[in-house]
């Protein structure tokens, strides 16, 4: 049973900081009690992506002030799987709160290697837990259950206390045949919905979609053909993650006498862990880049980093052709076997074309079922509703329209209360019935290279405005009776060089500075903030007349 508490009275409440209303920075908090004794965990850490409208982001993750506020009554953190959006944003958060932090070896070991390539991240001590194990945590009691995904041991939670027992799906899907690892437990989901399942909080990724989704094996079927016919080299790439990709691509390898090259750090890094574990074993041997040059156009498989386009992974730097060690040639197959995660289209089609450029074969999930999804698709939804009877319907992990329809559909298929939530609503699950309670912050933080910094404060609004329409800088030297003491220097960053015209743009602005400061009076040129702002105004509304753009301007002025 669940861990002691001494209170056995309030409510059960669950909060969504990140992962409800998006796709990814997941992160969920259930409470148990009232008020000041009200005890929390956390399920998930995870992070966002960033991308073009975000200049110089790495990753976006939820703002977790309010669960700083509430340290000392959290009493651990449960990670379900190892993908970025559900534990990238453990080094960031983790010292704050220092609380146990439990995963399977899986997660464990990519978090360490992760570690290792991270200078200064803190070494989080991680307690491993089997699939099927149980963990007390305060008045909780959690149990990993397996379910299927994209990577190996994925878990949902079954979260059990005095309130009763809440399914937490984690990202899953039902496929018997998962490539590795172990499928989906339905035996041990429908006997937890015969002990009784108040809430079920759902993953609803692909709730728009009707039937169920194709499996892992149907893919390594798909691969094993591609590489047996084709003439020339072989790329495929696909999320690092995803272990049963990466033993299908070798077996397909295998079957055609060809040999796998990784290229890619992230790849080389879940081959590392998932040999060390046994996922990979009776393969032959992977080998490092650098055997890639010395193979056979017709005896290699590279698998890959680059399936989102990111600009320092392999594919882009081959399609921009720095890397150091792998080209590609025409005739060669490129296999693209990986969704495309919204906003990043761009990035993939800039490479994508890029290849074809560069006489590729480019496969991807449009021409061939080379990728599946690791989220459910609607039968698979009702035949979890089937397996755990739930009396409680909290859909999550999805955007407002994937959301909205998984709730259409708990409520059709007969669920009694169906709790509709944003980020940031803190929601009562028990006693029914189940409601938003309240709202609660739940913003997003910046990490910007060394910096974790709150939107207002990261400078990325300005970085949009300078990329759209540049910068000018102005410096005045007066003098304290506020005559000019020297030219005024100019610098113009991203403005065009001349006006419709042939006229210098320098030029223009210049002598649109002297005008302004010839016409204040006296009085106005010795106050520096009248006279900076007049210049300021004047110089961004002759551009604006000029190029129909207003760029940022700065004028510093200095007396002497």
């Amino acid at each position: 049973m669940a861990g002691k508490t001494s209170d056995k009275q309030g409510d059960l409440v669950f909060l969504a900081l990140g992962g409800v209303g998006e796709i990814g920075m997941n992160l969920a908090v259930y409470g148990l009690g009232t008020g000041r004794r009200r005890r929390y965990i956390a399920v998930d850490m995870g992070v966002a992506f960033g991308h073009e409208n975000l200049p110089g982001v790495e990753a976006v993750l939820p703002d977790i002030a309010w669960l700083e506020e509430r340290a000392d009554r959290l009493e651990a953190i449960f990670v379900t799987h190892a993908h970025e959006d559900h534990f990238g944003a453990l080094f960031d958060f983790w010292p704050r709160f220092k609380v146990p932090v439990y995963m399977t070896a899986f997660a464990a070991g990519l978090l360490e290697a992760k570690r290792a390539g991270e200078p200064g991240a803190p070494d989080i001590p991680v307690t491993v837990v089997r699939q099927g194990e149980r963990v007390s945590a305060g008045p909780f009691e959690v149990e990993y259950v397996p379910v299927s995904h994209s990577i190996p041991e994925p878990n949902a939670l079954v979260i059990r206390s005095f309130a009763g027992t809440v399914l937490h799906s984690g990202d899953w899907k039902i496929d018997p045949t998962p490539g590795l690892g172990l499928p989906i437990d339905e035996a041990r989901l429908a006997a937890i919905g015969e002990e009784g399942v108040h809430a079920l909080v759902c993953d609803s990724t692909n709730a728009v979609r009707e039937g169920i989704s194709p499996s892992e094996a149907d893919v390594a079927e798909v691969l094993k053909d591609i590489i047996a016919k084709a003439r020339h080299r072989v790329c495929v790439t696909t999320f690092a993650s995803n272990v049963a990709r990466l033993r299908a691509v070798a077996e397909a390898a295998a079957a055609a006498g060809r040999d796998v090259v990784i290229v890619g750090r992230a790849i080389q890094r879940a081959v590392d862990v998932a040999s060390e574990l046994g996922y990979l074993d009776g393969l032959p041997p992977f080998l490092r880049q650098d055997a890639y040059g010395y193979l056979p156009r017709d005896k290699v498989v590279a698998l890959m980093t680059g399936s989102q386009g990111e600009p320092r992974a392999a594919l882009a730097r081959i399609v921009s052709g720095d890397h150091p060690a792998v080209a590609l040639s025409a005739g060669d197959t490129v296999i693209f076997s990986s969704r495309t995660i919204p906003g990043n289209e761009r990035a993939v089609n800039a490479i994508i074309n890029g290849l074809i450029d560069l006489g590729a074969e480019v496969i991807t999930d449009r021409l061939g079922l080379v990728h599946v999804s690791g989220h459910p698709r609607r039968e698979e939804l009702r035949r979890l509703y089937d397996l755990v009877k739930p009396q409680v319907l909290v859909p999550v992990h999805g955007e407002a329209l994937h959301l909205h329809e998984h709730a259409k559909l708990g409520r059709a298929a007969g669920i009694g209360e169906v709790v509709e939530v944003r980020n940031g609503d803190l929601a009562r699950l028990w006693p029914s019935p189940g409601e938003v309670l309240s709202k609660v912050g739940a913003g997003q933080l910046y990490r910007d290279g060394r910096l974790l910094l709150e939107p207002e404060r990261s400078g990325v609004e300005e970085r949009r405005k300078l990329a759209f329409a540049g910068a000018v800088f102005v410096s005045l030297v007066m003098t304290e009776k506020g005559a000019v003491a020297d030219d005024p220097e100019l610098v113009l960053v991203g403005l065009p060089g001349r006006d419709g015209e042939g006229e210098p743009m320098q030029a223009l602005l210049e002598d649109v500075v002297d005008e302004t400061v010839e016409q204040l009076p006296k009085p106005k040129r010795r106050d520096e903030a009248s006279l900076r702002e007049a210049v300021r105004r004047a110089v961004r509304s002759q551009v604006g007349q000029i190029w129909g753009k207003k760029p940022f301007v700065a004028v510093t002025v200095s007396y002497m």
